[in-house]
């Protein structure tokens, strides 16, 4: 089974944002990746480009089963139609998850705790992504 984890952040919502996705099995880091995504993004709006980032890279692994975990209880509960999407913002994302997830075989959603071990790798790397482009002086960094 493959697994992703990905988050995303904005330091100030709205703020600069910053995404990152590690892909895994059993464990062991297959790929990761981070990026900066704009300098006035929510913090909303970054999870799903996170989430869009773990898929993306998920597809140069596996076209199989893939299960897809993230600390945002707002977009895990929004993609198992437990929440409704009313955000015209984030109403775009959604659809792109929705046409993304053609790609495999099945998709799943967990959420998991910010301190689960492999969500602090993830969260570790977009808070690098920001502090290297240069916003580690003006906006603080979360713990």
């Amino acid at each position: 089974m493959i697994y992703t984890n990905s988050d995303g952040g904005a330091r100030g919502n709205p703020g600069p944002g910053a995404v990152a996705a590690i892909v895994r099995s059993e464990g062991e880091i297959l790929t990761k990746s981070s990026k900066f995504i704009g300098e006035e993004v929510t913090n909303n709006v970054a999870e799903y480009e996170g989430l869009i980032h773990a898929l993306e890279l998920a597809m140069s692994v596996t076209k199989g089963e893939i299960t897809c975990c993230l600390d945002s209880e707002l977009v895990v509960k929004q993609l198992l139609g437990e929440y409704k999407v009313r955000n015209h913002n984030i109403m775009p994302l959604f659809l792109k998850v929705q046409k993304l997830q053609e790609n495999f075989k099945s998709i799943k959603y967990c959420h998991v705790h910010r301190t689960d071990n492999f969500q602090v790798i993830v969260d570790e790397l977009l808070n690098d992504e920001l502090d290297n482009q240069g916003y580690r002086k003006k906006y603080m960094r979360r713990k």
